[in-house]
């Protein structure tokens, strides 16, 4: 059964994981939001549609934040413990090291079952959300024309400016630039218009104006009057059923089994192959940073010994396989190398931690520190020794000639 102790570490370890989920999430959260604040403003839209946004990216986040929470929980407990000679006392009581792991433990498998349902579910849906929010924002031309007598641009190498909105609810004084065509460069100006909509697409009707058409370099020029001019707005109207939707935007049943005319998967199969298994591995780090924790943190330990914080070391452990996982991330949607390394990196780590678990040794013990010692004292400081001995026997006869 469940003892006293582990009861008592597991709601220590799990109160520590709230408060370090919810410190971390905010802020990663904030910076995720902020970064799309311009869509919002740019488009006019109200601060619901921000709150609404910044929602849907809060999915996105929390794979990449829960497993260094379970990390600081379990390491901060710990050595908390072992300040306050809790672990020693747990020791000298005879209690197996195992009323210590099996908290951290369990506290672990629970997080990577919501990394997984998150990974798998939330997260794709949260990504297409944004996706059709993001092309419904950028669609709107009528938002844009709210904000009046600044330029704004609806996308790459386009962009307008609406003088004034009439009372009418018609626009005057219609500027828009459009570079999209890498042939010529069409600049209109219109006293007023208005936005036209039917079943398929939206139509800007400019009336009483001029099309500027002229190539890059600036040689040629021709000008166009016109009493009234349609401007296709159906590129910037999709609905969300043609939104183009990237790989990590698809739900993993179909990464499973993708369309093969789809025109992503066509150009870059592999991609879809990668997207998959960084799924498929993601709910593993819980675990593997728990393992690290433990490891680092999990004996008691002497307060005369010098040593490093234990959590700074755990960070600095898990930040480094973290990294390495990442790269091997983007390195899977190119090569089957980096699939097979996403499986290979966290057993070798869990591996490693549940070795120093059982043989009882801290990671300190087996540090670099302590290796590279090692090594200077067999290899290099006897061949220190010999050019010493070698420089003085020379050095005397040096300094007699020179005199």
């Amino acid at each position: 059964g469940v003892t006293i102790i582990e009861r008592y570490l597991l709601r220590r370890m799990t109160l520590l994981f709230f408060a370090a989920t919810g410190a971390s999430l905010g802020i990663v959260w904030t910076v995720q939001a902020l970064a799309k604040i311009n869509l919002v403003t740019d488009t006019g839209q109200s601060i619901g549609a921000f709150l609404k946004l910044a929602s849907l990216l809060l999915p996105t986040v929390i794979p990449i934040v829960l497993p260094f929470a379970v990390l600081i929980g379990i390491t901060q407990t710990l050595t908390t413990m072992n300040t306050d000679s809790e672990l020693a006392v747990i020791a000298a009581s005879g209690a197996r090291r195992s009323v210590i792991y099996r908290p951290a433990i369990w506290l672990a498998v629970l997080v990577s079952v919501v990394v997984a349902f998150v990974s798998h579910v939330v997260e794709p849906y949260s990504r297409q959300a944004v996706r059709a929010m993001v092309a419904s924002a950028n669609t709107d031309l009528l938002a844009l024309a709210v904000q009046e007598g600044s330029f704004k641009r609806v996308e790459d190498d386009l962009y307008i400016q609406i003088s004034k909105r009439l009372p009418d609810g018609r626009l005057g004084g219609i500027f828009m630039a459009d570079s999209r065509e890498p042939k010529a460069d069409l600049i209109y100006f219109a006293k007023s218009g208005f936005v036209t909509r039917n079943e398929k697409a939206g139509m800007l009707v400019m009336n009483d104006g001029e099309v500027h058409r002229k190539d890059p370099m600036g040689t040629a020029l021709s000008v166009i009057r016109f009493n009234s001019y349609a401007f296709d707005l159906s590129a910037f109207q999709k609905t969300a059923g043609g939104i183009v939707l990237l790989p990590k935007d698809r739900s993993t049943g179909y990464l499973l089994n993708p369309d093969k005319k789809d025109p992503n998967f066509i150009e870059k199969p592999q991609r879809y192959t990668g997207v998959l298994h960084k799924r498929l591995t993601t709910w593993i780090y819980p675990l593997m940073f728990a393992m690290i924790a433990l490891a680092v943190a999990g004996g008691a330990r002497s307060h005369r010994e010098a040593r490093i914080n234990a959590t700074m070391e755990a960070a600095v452990a898990a930040m480094a396989l973290r990294w390495a996982g990442v790269y091997f991330e983007d390195l899977s949607e190119d090569s089957m190398y980096g699939v097979y390394a996403l499986y290979i990196l966290p057993l070798i780590a869990i591996g490693l931690c549940a070795w120093v678990i059982l043989r009882q040794r801290r990671l300190r013990q087996v540090s670099l520190p302590a290796l590279l010692t090692a090594q200077l004292q067999i290899h290099v400081l006897p061949g220190f020794k010999r050019l010493t001995a070698w420089a003085n026997r020379f050095l005397p006869q040096f300094r007699r000639q020179g005199t």
